[in-house]
């Protein structure tokens, strides 16, 4: 009597993670569970929205801090061009109140880069199984609802239905241009040119800014930004991280795009 392996229902996963080492290890430590699939990776915000759009993964991890645009806003971004794949945030640092924000951009769970292997895959397991995953804890609708409930009103002392979307107040992406000009040191003027807008509108956008990150000058601002994660000091052009698909099913290489 002939013996057949049982089928392994497998989670298909893409990474978006600009630091190569650090992107194909984990694509590699994944590639090593049965149930886990890697089917891409991307090193940029822009890349990586482009390729979760083509392959639909089941989970798609996020590096918080990318050098275009930050883990919150591709998140964002994600659950409109692939409303089913759920999103795990990866971060080099780790606050609760950013916990608060990756939930409202629509990520399942918000890890540290230091979380363990076995970790990582029983998070992506819980993900895929339709859990969200707080502070290592499996949660459902109604009990990540009553944390998040809770760790606003722990944060600002009251709770209702609109606080969560006060809370997370991310910039446009017109204002993180001219935040990282700040962060470069150009004037008004020198931002008018760059950016092929007027000096006022210049000013408009940082006033805006500044009402929404709560802080009375640009050095303020750009601290602020750097700490949640909504910039970077990256000189990295936007447009050419690398996109790689994989596809085992029908055995082509993995590729490279622009």
């Amino acid at each position: 009597m002939n013996q057949t392996n049982p089928i392994v229902e497998q989670i298909t996963v893409a990474v978006i993670e600009d630091h190569p080492i650090f992107r194909e290890g984990l694509a590699k430590t994944l590639s090593l569970e049965p149930d886990i699939r890697i089917v891409g990776y991307a090193g940029n915000g822009h890349s990586g929205v482009k390729l979760v759009s083509r392959v639909q993964p089941d989970v798609a991890i996020v590096d918080m801090n990318l050098p275009d645009i930050n883990g919150l806003r591709v998140t964002q971004a994600l659950k409109v061009v692939a409303p089913n794949t759920d999103v795990i945030i990866l971060t080099g640092y780790h606050e609760e109140e950013h916990v608060l924000y990756a939930l409202q951009a629509g990520a399942k769970t918000y890890c540290s880069k230091d979380i363990s292997a076995d970790a990582l895959t029983g998070t992506i397991r819980a993900v895929a199984g339709g859990c969200y995953v707080i502070n290592g804890q499996a949660m459902n609708e109604q009990m990540k609802q009553e944390w998040v409930e809770a760790r606003i009103e722990a944060l600002i002392g009251t709770y209702d239905d609109d606080m969560t979307a006060r809370c997370f107040t991310p910039l446009s992406p017109r204002e993180t241009e001219v935040l990282y000009a700040v962060i470069h040191g150009m004037s008004n003027k020198e931002m008018s040119l760059a950016l092929g807008i007027s000096r006022q509108t210049v000013k408009n956008h940082m006033t805006s800014i500044l009402h929404k990150m709560n802080v009375r000058d640009r050095t303020q601002a750009a601290v602020t930004a750097i700490r949640h994660g909504w910039v970077r000091l990256h000189d990295d052009n936007p447009t050419t991280g690398d996109e790689r698909v994989t596809d085992e099913a029908t055995q082509t290489d993995m590729r490279e795009e622009d």
